[in-house]
């Protein structure tokens, strides 16, 4: 409670920890892992995203130009993605960004924007990929970015989706080691990986793109876990997770169907003169004619 007001206090957006805690990453991973990206290939990325953003939100006339939506997908970009080229870099960026507009379903996306990105420019040009080993194993840097996914995510309330897929992955990873009898320290070096933690603390965990009930959001979890060790066990390739979750995505609706819950929506209560002048706050919603979006007063939350 705010004494001043006797008020709730505003809850700030969980995009701004978000967006700490992926530009604390990439800091430490250029300068303390010595990532393969240098702040050439991060400004080729993040310029494009905030640029398609502002392009975007001025065609689908959304009220306000969300830089948040945007850093988080450039951010995470900067962090996967792998390429010789700054061209494909800044075509990654552009197309990540703009699937969040143009593949819809009902008002919502379909895709995580950086995981289609990245798949959709590994399938195209083959010119692009993602280096899970570059992270290594070390312990105090996995344990920093669990931390930091735990906070954002619980400030998301979309904790049952990461927890859910963790503990699918890792007890699939755990039995087929021990269907395999192999020792124990091969099933634990393939999760001691950053790349893992990232994965499941902020890019499955995505509010926007998973189901809307709980109920549906574990069922999605178990399904990308187990499609995710069907990729690396049975198909033995690389980055099951990313095509797993790539793959399961446009299931999503099927799941809402099912298993309806409410909507997720990015909302904060505001307590300045503008929130209250205009009694709410605006968020975006799909045209019923899936056109364009449309803005819509939302009340603010009450003391």
């Amino acid at each position: 409670m705010d004494p001043r007001t006797d008020r709730p206090r505003p809850r700030l957006d969980p995009r701004l920890y978000q967006i700490a805690a992926l530009s604390g990453l990439l800091v430490y991973g250029i300068t303390g892992l010595h990532f393969e990206v240098q702040p050439l290939q991060a400004a080729v990325i993040l310029t494009p995203v905030l640029l398609t953003q502002f392009v975007c939100s001025r065609a689908w006339r959304l009220p306000a130009f969300d830089r948040k939506s945007a850093l988080i997908s450039g951010l995470s970009l900067c962090l996967l993605l792998r390429t010789n080229h700054l061209g494909l870099a800044f075509l990654t960026a552009v197309l990540t960004v703009a699937s969040k507009f143009l593949i819809r379903w009902n008002g919502k996306h379909v895709f995580n924007p950086t995981n289609f990105g990245i798949v959709a420019m590994m399938v195209v040009t083959g010119q692009v990929w993602v280096s899970p080993g570059q992270w290594g194993s070390v312990a105090f840097f996995a344990f920093l970015m669990a931390c930091l996914g735990g906070l954002v995510v619980n400030r998301a309330s979309r904790s049952d989706v990461t927890y859910a897929f963790l503990g699918s992955y890792v007890g699939i990873v755990l039995g087929y080691a021990l269907w395999l009898g192999q020792p124990i320290a091969i099933p634990l070096h393939r999760l001691e990986n950053g790349a893992l933690l990232l994965f499941t603390f902020f890019m499955i965990s995505d509010p926007r793109t998973t189901p809307s009930s709980r109920a549906g959001r574990i069922l999605f979890a178990a399904l990308v876990a187990a499609g995710a060790a069907f990729v690396q066990f049975r198909l033995f390739r690389t980055n099951g997770l990313l095509w797993s979750l790539a793959l399961a995505s446009p299931l999503v609706p099927l799941i809402d169907r099912l298993l309806p819950g409410e909507r997720h929506e990015w909302r904060r209560t505001s307590s300045s003169r503008s929130t209250q002048s205009t009694g709410g706050e605006y968020e975006t919603i799909a045209d019923p004619g899936g056109a364009r979006a449309r803005p819509r007063a939302v009340v603010a939350a009450g003391p």
